[in-house]
């Protein structure tokens, strides 16, 4: 399926505009080209290539809207897919927190869109598949992976003269690698903008080094320990607190960002004073659209936590208009600030603690304190005197994002961290923590 370009894209968008009689008219038009390739017990398994665009029209009378998807683009389907999103509006009840389409934005281009990703091709995936396997099984090892990408294109308009086009490119990369007789599992995740940026023996080095450490893994006490968390580690686990960056749940008594009084706590120190997170959707690393999906407002560079404190809350349009302050856009990506030290670095500062390679299996357990539970995986190891000493059974886990932050030690040199698993793209350091609260052991490795 041929990609639109911004002028074709435009042209569309105005037919639809032109055949509503609505009040007012929203379109989205999305278009990708996704390549992937699976392998498991050192072949490959599955490869495939899927091509998409799909457009949908959102129109309203007065505080009533109606929603239409299609993926037919010439005249007569769009105008019938106007025609029943106005349909659906007439009979929808009013909304009560509707709020009127955007005016015009000014959305300033991001770094989303790298050729060299955009020519991947069916031979590029077989070979990451192919140094995967060949390393693994050169090691007397299994493995099984995916990887994936990505050529896409977005484009937004509406009736108040609001039009954006952007391109992107991405790609993902995960392996777990095993012992022939299942005591040992390393793993390994990344991504990208850029392919030129992604080393697929690399990675799966990592993996292959951490199956082979990970044998005879002995069990240690459940308790409080000092921990070095890898990037992989601390992503879904703050991925959870970053979602709830929310003004409105703060606001309702909904939130660990909730203060007495029907108050939130933007302007509160909330953490150590080390912590720094903001958004930058042209950050080179993990650039995003310079617009939110949901409401079309144009992004721009925030600072999330400052020095500790909370410097920003996400009001959305209602809420804002509720509130009588300025609507601000979802963030697409979240960039932590850290240090220089390497993860090896950190493991050498550290007279007793426990490396984590990856955490998983993360449900809420108390929202109010942010209070989350899981387990460790894929690797997970003992370190004395600076030195990592053997293999260790995982653990269970009951710790807040809230408290870890409050007990770093020290920051590493922060990586970029993406994929299906994490809410944004992001930029995390590894960090080392003090009273990390394991609970139980696991037997899965």
């Amino acid at each position: 399926m041929k990609q639109l370009n911004q002028e074709e894209a435009k042209r569309i968008c105005e037919r639809v505009i032109k055949f509503s009689k609505a009040d007012e008219c929203s379109v989205t038009i999305d278009g990708s080209r996704a390549g992937n390739v699976r392998f498991a017990r050192n072949s490959i398994s599955t490869a495939g290539l899927n091509e998409d665009m799909q457009l949908s029209v959102q129109v309203a009378f007065g505080k009533k809207s109606g929603v239409a998807q299609i993926n037919e683009f010439d005249d007569k389907s769009l105008e019938k897919a106007v025609r029943r999103a106005e349909a659906t509006a007439r009979l929808a009840p009013e909304n009560p927190e509707f709020m009127s389409a955007i005016g015009k934005q000014e959305y300033k281009a991001t770094p989303t869109f790298v050729r060299a990703t955009a020519n991947i091709d069916p031979e590029f995936r077989a070979q990451v598949a192919a140094y995967s396997i060949e390393a693994a099984k050169k090691a007397g090892l299994v493995t099984a992976g995916f990887f994936n990408d990505s050529t896409r294109f977005s484009a937004i308009a509406n009736s108040n003269g609001v039009f954006g086009f952007q391109e992107l490119t991405d790609l993902a990369y995960t392996c777990t690698v095993r012992t022939e007789d299942g005591r040992g599992s390393g793993w390994v995740t990344r991504s990208a903008v850029d392919a030129n940026r992604f080393d697929a023996r690399e990675a799966a080095g990592v993996a292959i080094e951490k199956a082979l450490r990970s044998v005879e893994a002995k069990a240690l006490e459940p308790g409080r320990y000092t921990v070095i968390l890898e990037p992989a580690a601390t992503s879904e686990v703050l991925g959870n607190m970053f979602s709830s960056f929310e003004a409105r749940a703060a606001d309702e008594g909904r939130s660990f960002l909730t203060k007495s009084g029907g108050k939130n706590r933007l302007g509160d120190k909330l953490f150590d004073e080390r912590i720094n997170v903001w958004s930058d959707p042209w950050n080179p690393d993990v650039p995003v659209a310079p617009w939110d999906d949901n409401t079309m407002l144009a992004r721009q560079r925030t600072d999330i936590i400052k020095d500790g404190r909370i410097a920003a809350l996400r009001y959305s349009r209602y809420w804002a208009h509720k509130k009588g302050v300025q609507a601000n856009a979802r963030p697409g990506n979240m960039i932590m600030a850290g240090g220089t030290k390497s993860l090896e670095e950190l493991i050498a500062s550290t007279k007793k603690g426990v490396v984590v390679t990856r955490t998983w299996y993360i449900r809420m357990v108390d929202p109010q304190s942010l209070l989350l539970t899981g387990l460790t995986r894929d690797g997970t190891f003992y370190v004395e005197n600076g030195k990592i000493k053997y293999p260790i059974k995982n653990f269970r886990f009951n710790e807040s994002p809230v408290t870890m932050l409050n007990n770093v030690e020290e920051l590493g040199k922060p990586m970029v961290i993406g994929g299906d698993e994490v809410p944004f793209q992001m930029v995390l350091p590894p960090m080392k923590v003090r009273d990390f609260n394991f609970t139980s052991l696991s037997d899965a490795v």
